[in-house]
């Protein structure tokens, strides 16, 4: 079926799923605690440890460190409230994916789907696997990144990356046994990350210097926003590249606070999932939002504005850790991290492949990524996700496509927030467990602070735009060819 556009051209109006022979069907296993621990697990990983060097390098100032932490929390909240009342409509699997085809059409729902598995979801495990290497150096420094296990000449392979693979592969393992194996190690990981993250904030807040806090928070310069150099040196900014700046250093917070959406990946194995998706969403973006404000509190009562700006290799975490907990303080934090990862690893290597699973459902992916193994879970999506995480692992690229990639993951939030206005033009009668809070408020809200986001990335930091954009929009010629060779069949 086809409709001329405005340029008279045909183009495809839908795509017809592909034909699926397979019987099982995803089986409703996560509870509410489940859920929330999928939403919060997905959400912590290493970037609260780090990238607050950045921000306050960036920023100059504690009160604005706390700002941009802040809006980030605030963003992820409202989208999440706002996602609740789609996740109610469509509590299936694909998330973002099938809101996006349900306000917009297959090719939107598509680029999304193409950017999330080339760059957004895999590089994102890829990272996070990384990570989860480069702290397990602490404890046994022959898996350090800076050693060579393999020298293939075009490409040297460090032990890092070797072990974040193999992690990648466990993980992946565990997933394919069933969605009640990996619920457990998510839901007992992040009981147990947010409860040690919890306890650094409370050890931090017991060995408060009252010195340090009084010059970070001393009335006036607390709030003087400049750079502030590795150095100790500052640079005073501009008005307009002030705003610049906010939205660089929003990088690194935005990064830190995504993948909250993951359990809207996999509303169908969720437990009553018209109301459980929803308040998951609420539940463990609170939670996080709140521990992470009060981890930067705390380091700014440990550490002076300089020692975070400066912290070696940005682990802002590692250099409060031995404040507090002296020489062990080094080995608590490469702990805590490795759990973190791990757990939210598992988090991400399980939602992901449901996009992918629901993508192959219409025809729009490999045909037996969309098919479901005996124990009703999208096993082919899940090794091929590890594969291509693998690759990003070596590549050792992951990080700068992460930074140039938040562009374009905050404008598909952002269309997917403008699809809540479409829907309830466009198909008023769908039923509507929960509506989305505060609308149509909180949502213009987000979509103005997310475009303020975006175009201020557009002006100040162009390289962190339009890599993200080359890799979206390579999708459309794969969309259309995936879109000729159905209406060939």
């Amino acid at each position: 079926m086809t409709s001329k556009n405005d340029m008279g051209s045909s183009v495809p109006l839908e795509i017809a799923p592909a034909e699926n022979k397979e019987e099982t069907k995803f089986r409703p296993s996560l509870r509410l605690i489940d859920a929330t621990m999928l939403v919060a697990g997905s959400m912590i990983g290493s970037g609260i440890f780090i990238v607050s060097a950045d921000i306050v390098r960036q920023t100059g100032s504690s009160g604005w460190l706390m700002v941009i932490w802040a809006i980030a929390g605030f963003m992820t909240l409202i989208a999440a409230l706002s996602y609740g009342e789609l996740s109610s409509m469509f509590p299936k699997a694909g998330g973002m994916y099938i809101y996006l085809k349900e306000a917009y059409g297959s090719l939107v729902s598509f680029l999304y789907g193409w950017s999330f598995f080339t760059v957004i979801q895999t590089a994102t495990i890829a990272a996070v696997g990384v990570a989860f290497a480069k702290f397990t150096a602490y404890i046994f420094p022959s898996v350090s990144e800076d050693l060579v296990l393999f020298d293939l000449g075009f490409l040297l392979v460090s032990p890092a990356q070797v072990l974040s693979i193999v992690v990648i592969f466990v993980l992946t393992y565990v997933n394919t046994l069933g969605v009640n194996n990996a619920k457990w190690v998510q839901t007992i990981i992040t009981l147990a990350k947010i409860g040690s993250l919890a306890a650094l904030v409370v050890f931090g807040l017991f060995h408060l210097d009252s010195s340090v806090w009084a010059a970070n928070w001393a009335s006036g310069s607390s709030w003087d926003l400049h750079r502030l150099n590795i150095d100790g040196t500052i640079e005073t900014y501009t008005t307009m590249a002030a705003f610049g700046a906010v939205a660089a250093a929003m990088v690194g917070s935005i990064f830190s606070s995504d993948s909250w959406h993951n359990v809207a990946f996999i509303a169908g194995e969720v437990k009553n999932p018209k109301r459980n998706v929803a308040l998951s969403l609420a539940l463990g973006t609170i939670i996080v939002t709140v521990l992470y404000i009060l981890t930067n509190i705390m380091y700014t009562g440990v550490l002076t504005l300089q020692e975070m700006a400066s912290a070696e290799k940005d682990r802002v975490a590692v250099t409060a850790s031995q404040v507090i907990f002296g020489s062990s303080g080094t080995a608590i934090i490469a702990i805590m991290i490795m759990v973190s990862t791990f757990g939210c690893n598992n988090g991400l290597i399980m939602a992901g492949a449901r996009v992918y699973y629901s993508m192959a459902k219409d025809g729009l992916f490999f045909k037996k990524v969309g098919v479901l193994s005996s124990r009703a879970v999208p096993a082919i999506a899940l090794w091929l996700q590890a594969v291509i995480a693998s690759l990003w692992c070596l590549s050792g690229r992951y990080g700068d496509l992460l930074d140039m990639i938040s562009f374009v993951v905050v404008i598909f939030y952002m269309l997917t927030i403008v699809g809540i206005f479409i829907l309830r033009k466009k198909r008023p009668d769908l039923p509507r467990p929960y509506k989305a809070f505060g609308f149509p408020i909180l949502p213009i809200v987000y979509i103005l602070m997310g475009l303020s986001f975006c175009i201020l990335l557009i002006i100040y930091k162009p390289n962190y735009t339009w890599p993200g954009l080359i890799i979206t929009c390579s999708g459309i010629p794969i969309y259309y060819l995936i879109a000729k060779k159905q209406l060939d069949d």
